[in-house]
């Protein structure tokens, strides 16, 4: 019997539920994931069951599937049942750690990695020896309550991946009820909602303190102390700055290309360099002891993610963040700089616009940017510069 869905469709079709006809429905997930499942009653209950991915199972075996199900059915079997009989059902752990390799390819870093392995084997240990089948929302809880209030932001990102391994559970066919890892329409009836959720600030210094405090920094000739006065001069992330190499510097062309892998957008971004930052990295390259600009202690590994911070923290400096003072520069561009904000923007590697909009905008307005930067390292250097000596009249 021919079905309302064709491959084209299958294909194309945007996030929603699609009947083919016969109980069989292609599911498309905002992000962009498509699998087959077929609805059924089973003693007065309704079940859905996985028949598989349509990116491998093509249009005419999902019906296949879907017709042997049907026909299992109404000779009175379960076909959930029987494949469950058919199948190991997987514990936790041991799908939690095959999601993370599945997924591992698309994170931006090792330390993206790492920290999907570590939350899932800290705070959810009291899940990895369970059947990923038998897991209900008591369970969710247990592992969430002590954490939701204290760390917030850990709480969010630990319900965030169990969700996903469960859905990936579902998709393989090991579960059929709803996932009790879901947030909206499910715990969030049962959880309190935590401010961390929504992105707050980073504390930053007022840009008019600034020229200040890198007059102050200056006095310190640490490796951290000029690391976050280059930070504070580019407008780039910790994370940035910390994880930069030589081969992206051309000082030559006054230029640092940052990888997509490395940029929280996925883009390449190019990032102008004012006579100050190349004068520092100048001085860190005469005394170049590996691929990276600001290596730690460890032979072959960055400086420490804490570093910068430590900076402020010796200093004294409260209500303030390495984060922060892009804010700062922010601040500073808006009001004190007849620049675009499109530039200002793009001196941040932020994205602006819609789809569209970015299509056709193809540049990076980088000389722009250069002078922007230029502009920026002047006001910053103000109160560091010796007065000019007054001529005799």
């Amino acid at each position: 019997m021919a079905g309302k869905l064709n491959a084209r469709k299958v294909e194309t079709a945007k996030p929603g539920k699609y009947s083919d006809g016969g109980n069989l429905y292609l599911i498309v997930s905002p992000s962009g994931a498509r699998k087959w499942i077929l609805r059924f009653t089973w003693r007065g209950q309704a079940k859905e069951m996985g028949l598989g991915s349509a990116t491998s199972i093509p249009l005419l075996e999902a019906r296949e599937r879907a017709s042997a199900a049907r026909r299992r059915i109404a000779n009175g079997f379960n076909p959930i049942e029987e494949r469950k009989q058919h199948q190991q059902i997987p514990t936790f752990g041991g799908l939690a750690d095959e999601v993370r390799e599945s997924l591992s390819a698309g994170f931006r870093n090792e330390k993206h990695k790492a920290q999907w392995k570590s939350t899932l084997e800290t705070y959810a240990a009291p899940l990895r020896a369970k059947p990923v089948d038998t897991i209900t929302t008591g369970d969710i809880l247990a592992v969430l309550k002590p954490i939701w209030t204290v760390k917030p932001e850990t709480a969010s990102r630990v319900r965030g991946r169990i969700e996903k391994v469960l859905d990936a559970a579902k998709a393989k066919g090991y579960r059929e009820s709803e996932n009790p890892a879901r947030w909206r329409g499910h715990l969030d009836n049962l959880l309190p909602r935590s401010p961390k959720l929504a992105r707050g600030h980073h504390p930053a210094m007022d840009y008019v303190k600034v020229p200040a405090f890198i007059a102050d920094l200056r006095g310190g000739q640490p490796t951290a102390a000029r690391a976050l006065e280059l930070c504070i001069l580019t407008a780039a992330r910790s994370g940035e700055i910390l994880n930069m190499t030589w081969p992206e510097v051309d000082l030559e062309k006054k230029l640092w290309t940052v990888p997509a892998i490395r940029m929280k957008a996925g883009r390449e971004h190019r990032v102008p360099l004012t006579a100050r930052a190349v004068s520092i990295l100048k001085q860190f390259n005469e005394a170049k002891q590996s691929d990276f600009v600001f290596p730690g202690q460890k032979p072959g590994k960055p400086l420490s993610n804490m570093a910068m911070e430590m900076v402020l923290r010796r200093m004294k400096i409260k209500n303030a963040t390495v984060h922060g003072f892009r804010s700062s520069f922010r601040d500073w561009a808006g009001n004190e700089s007849s620049y675009p904000r499109e530039v200002a923007e793009a001196a941040l590697a932020h994205v602006v616009g819609d789809q569209t909009e970015q299509a056709y905008r193809r540049g990076d307005a980088l000389e722009k940017r250069r002078k922007l930067m230029e502009e920026w390292a002047s006001y910053c250097d103000s109160k560091t510069q010796k007065p000019r000596a007054r001529k005799r009249k």
